[in-house]
């Protein structure tokens, strides 16, 4: 079993990326400053339908790639924005600041997802976009990040104006870690390894950086995909009974003996990339996001 590939794993470009000072921008995406730290510039990448009109709002998903928080790329979403492009969605995937590049901590990244969102809702109109129907997506840690924008009220940046809510009205989570810290509704071993795994990525406790802490929180839908193999799996099983019990609508999808990453697009052909974005369309075609094929 694949146990805490969150620290380690992301997209299938995330090894080369890790030296890198700036990441490989995907290719088709309209590129955007959405901040600047210091010196650097923090882009992200809208992939829009044919013919969109600005003067006719589309719903739009906005993805986060997974590396740990350490390395990766934008590119890890292309597939899934040029996707939903060509479906009728405005599509983004966003960078944001990872350690190995600009020697941060867990949470200047989800200050830096807030932003992005923020960035996203306050350009809605100029993006052709529905401000009410804004969607957060993401894999591993990007799926935390995704999910730390819907839940979590704290971590935002200076830079950011506050009157502008980054909160998604939808979630669509790839293998993410959902529980970072140990917690009592989680099983001796689970909070043992995750104790001895996060190391010094956090400046403060890691247990306010982890999405199940607050699981009870009202939260928009949320659709998981995961394989069984995956040692996150039962953090992220956790985090869904809680958040169904507080009255959430949230749903993992699981895919037998897959382990961490198996949705990754490969140009070679990947069967789980397919599956897992046709089940993700359906999830929003029952939103009334997207029309049925």
């Amino acid at each position: 079993m694949l146990l805490f590939a969150w620290f380690s794993v992301g997209g299938p470009v995330a090894a080369q990326q890790n030296n890198a000072k700036e990441a490989k921008a995907p290719e088709g995406g309209e590129r955007h400053i959405y901040k600047t730290v210091g010196e650097v510039e923090l882009p992200l990448y809208v992939f829009s339908p044919d013919g969109h009109k600005a003067e006719e709002p589309k719903p739009a998903m906005v993805f986060f790639f997974g590396g740990g928080w350490r390395s990766g790329s934008p590119n890890q979403f292309a597939e899934q924005c040029r996707h939903l492009a060509k479906r009728g969605i405005v599509a983004v995937t966003v960078d944001y600041r990872v350690s190995s590049r600009h020697n941060v901590k867990v949470e200047d990244c989800v200050e830096d997802a807030k932003s992005a969102m923020r960035w996203v809702r306050a350009n809605a109109k100029k993006l052709g976009v529905d401000p009410e129907r804004i969607g957060a997506g993401g894999g591993s840690a990007g799926g935390h990040l995704a999910a730390c924008v819907a839940i979590m009220d704290g971590f935002n940046a200076e830079s950011d104006d506050l009157e502008v809510s980054p909160k998604p009205n939808a979630m669509v989570l790839f293998n993410p870690a959902m529980a970072v810290a140990p917690d009592d509704r989680l099983s001796e071993l689970y909070n043992r390894l995750v104790s001895g795994r996060g190391g010094n990525r956090t400046r403060g406790p890691a247990e306010k950086l982890s999405p199940l802490t607050y699981a009870k929180v009202k939260q928009p839908p949320c659709i998981m995909f995961f394989g069984t193999a995956d040692g996150l799996l039962k953090g992220a099983e956790a985090f869904r009974k809680t958040s169904v019990a507080s009255g959430n609508d949230c749903v993992i999808v699981t895919y037998d003996g897959k382990g961490h990453g198996f949705f990754n697009y490969r140009a070679s052909g990947n069967e789980y990339f397919d599956k897992t974005v046709a089940e993700m369309d359906q999830f929003l075609v029952k939103l009334g996001w997207l029309e049925q094929e």
